[in-house]
């Protein structure tokens, strides 16, 4: 998959589905938070890891100290200020190399990491928008498993609060045609430690669904009984997972 064109290709569409819609519109699944503070929030996520990147930050970047954190108060140039920020990230990857390892939320990782990270951010409030307009939701099955992956990756390297307990798993598993093993996460709690795979194997709970439904699910934007995804075996264990899996 290509990240960066994937990245700027949602933050695109991101911003079309936010242009013309009222921005003190309730965001049902970021509590407390409008249209407006959404959008904010994603072009200065944006800007703000830009920012991390292309000065090389060996610790966090303070949110109030990222450059243009504001957008202009037009539309048109708040648009044009959301697509820029995704192009920033791409740039300053690109100045500093993708293999330059600057701080991140997980410790330090390549530069290039935080393309994919934004990307799936922006993919996840894409949902959000969508949801709070009642519009549709539906990105291409490969886009969805990959933020299932990169989701899982995410809290899987959580050594501070481990996602399941120690002798659980969880397998998913995505219904779309075409997908392969990259349809298929198992996520286990052994003597290693939390790891996934996208091996099939049995497990305590197991999810079968459309990707985007998986993503839906896992993101906690809706539950699993409400998109109608089957949820086999032990969910206490499914269960487990999203309470500790919260950002």
């Amino acid at each position: 998959m290509d990240f960066r064109a994937a990245l700027l290709d949602q933050t695109r569409a991101f911003g079309d589905l936010i242009r013309g819609a009222d921005p003190t519109t309730p965001v049902p699944t970021c509590p407390d938070w409008t249209l407006k503070q959404l959008f904010r929030h994603v072009g200065r996520g944006n800007r703000w890891a830009a920012q991390i990147i292309v000065e090389q930050r060996q610790s966090a970047l303070d949110p109030r100290d990222v450059r243009d954190g504001r957008p202009p108060d037009d539309e048109d140039g708040a648009i044009e200020w959301l697509q820029e920020g995704a192009q920033l990230i791409i740039d300053a990857v690109d100045r500093v190399g993708s293999a330059t390892r600057v701080w991140t939320f997980r410790g330090p990782r390549p530069a290039g990491w935080w393309i994919r990270r934004r990307l799936h951010e922006v993919e996840v409030h894409r949902a959000d928008a969508a949801l709070a307009l009642g519009a549709s939701y539906g990105p291409a099955a490969e886009l969805a498993a990959d933020a299932i992956s990169e989701w899982i990756e995410l809290h899987a390297s959580n050594t501070s609060r481990p996602a399941l307990d120690r002798g659980r798993s969880l397998h998913m598993h995505a219904t779309d045609e075409g997908l392969g093993p990259t349809g298929e996460w198992t996520i286990v709690h052994d003597e290693e430690g939390v790891w996934w795979s996208h091996n099939h194997a049995k497990a305590d709970a197991a999810l079968r669904g459309t990707a985007t439904d998986l993503l839906l699910a896992i993101t906690r934007r809706r539950a699993a009984a409400d998109l109608g995804i089957e949820v086999l075996g032990d969910a206490a264990v499914w269960d487990e997972w999203l309470e500790r899996t919260d950002f």
